[in-house]
């Protein structure tokens, strides 16, 4: 918020200040608008909205701090599965990336970000798995189980075929909402104690992102309660912020970030998002994965691009240098916001892609902050 002011007298010859407010706060939710006056008198220091302002000073600073996170409803395209039984974490200890032990709840570790791969060590699911205490009576080993909506029906065939004869138990949460909670400033930022959290007694899961620290945190509840509720400093917001907060921070989530049998876990940054364990043992798709750890060697990685020109650009398309050398190809975007699959060698050269008018289009890549260090030179 920007301030311009000017001394001035009133008709009681007072000194006051007149404040042009020239941008209107974001969490008002209301059109911008220009010229708005706010009096403030010195002497008696109190804050009195003139004719033109048609909220006092006070009610914005109400808003301003009950807007400091906002909440983010992933049910449209996140889908919850729940996984109840004796064998559930030995069973997912051979189908997932990372080390489902480590996965301990109570105070430890309650959430863990891990891939499902095909027996050619290519991405099948990005999932995301939490430790859940159901109700009196339920198995203490349930874990609820996030995927990409789209791809409910094909993971749970998946689990189904390897499930044979353990007792394990599978079935969608349709009673519970999920929710993303971010900061409301600076992208990226997140604040280490987190928003306050009221009426816990209503909260089935409250963390942090396992991912990365910039993705804020992870809440589900029953579909019944409301968010803003539980987090008073907090708005909503839309799916479309949400997109647009994991492209500019560059984190992949769902099919069209990571194609189904088309992504390698470790080009998708894996390691990076606490996503893989290299000690836990066998795993489908353990063997390619590993030996390109081991070696070292990764010459493409995912990585925010941002367009020039928020235009439609084919998913897919081919990224150029100016050369035209082949530098990668772009997997998704959204307002001038995407992810490519870079080569590394190519990453700090003017890029090119091809539009759905087949013009060229000038983007540029960028390394994300949430990066070791050593990645970042």
């Amino acid at each position: 918020m920007m301030f311009n002011s000017c001394l001035a007298r009133g008709n009681s010859g007072a000194a006051v200040f007149k404040t042009f407010i020239w941008s209107n706060l974001k969490c008002c939710r209301r059109p911008r608008q220009h010229h708005q006056v706010v009096t403030f008198n010195v002497s008696a220091w109190y804050c009195q909205s003139t004719i033109n302002s048609k909220r006092s000073f006070s009610q914005v600073h109400r808003n301003t701090c009950s807007g400091q996170y906002t909440c983010h409803s992933l049910t449209p395209h996140r889908t919850l599965l729940k996984l109840q039984g004796k064998d559930t974490r030995a069973f997912l200890q051979g189908l997932i990336t990372n080390d489902v032990e480590s996965l301990t709840g109570e105070e430890g570790r309650k959430a863990l970000y891990t891939h499902m791969l095909n027996i050619q060590g290519r991405t099948l699911f990005d999932i995301i798995l939490y430790s859940f205490e159901g109700k009196q009576g339920e198995e203490s080993s349930s874990l609820l189980l996030e995927c990409d909506s789209t791809v409910s029906d094909s993971l749970q065939k998946h689990l189904k075929v390897y499930k044979i004869r353990r007792k394990v138990i599978i079935k969608p949460c349709t009673d519970l909402s999920l929710w993303a909670v971010l900061p409301s400033g600076q992208l990226g930022e997140s604040e280490a104690a987190g928003p306050k959290v009221s009426g816990s007694d209503q909260i089935l899961v409250w963390e942090p992102d396992p991912r990365a620290a910039a993705m804020g945190w992870r809440l589900i509840v029953n579909k019944r309660v409301n968010p803003l509720e539980i987090l008073p400093a907090s708005q909503l917001g839309g799916p479309e912020e949400y997109h647009k907060h994991r492209y500019t921070i560059g984190l992949p989530e769902g099919v069209k970030d990571l194609p189904p049998g088309g992504a390698l876990p470790l080009e998708s940054n894996l390691v990076y998002m606490n996503g893989i364990s290299f000690v836990k043992g066998c795993y489908i798709g353990q063997e390619l994965t590993a030996r390109t750890h081991h070696t070292g060697v990764i010459r493409k990685r995912l990585m925010p691009v941002r367009l020039t020109e928020p235009v439609t650009v084919p998913e897919g398309a081919a990224i150029l240098t100016g050369g035209g050398k082949s530098a990668g190809k772009l997997r998704t975007s959204l307002g001038g916001q995407g992810l490519a699959l870079i080569r590394l060698a190519q990453a700090n050269e003017p890029l090119f892609v091809q539009t759905s008018d087949n013009t060229l289009l000038q983007l540029k890549a960028s390394v994300p902050d949430w990066w070791p260090k050593y990645d970042k030179q």
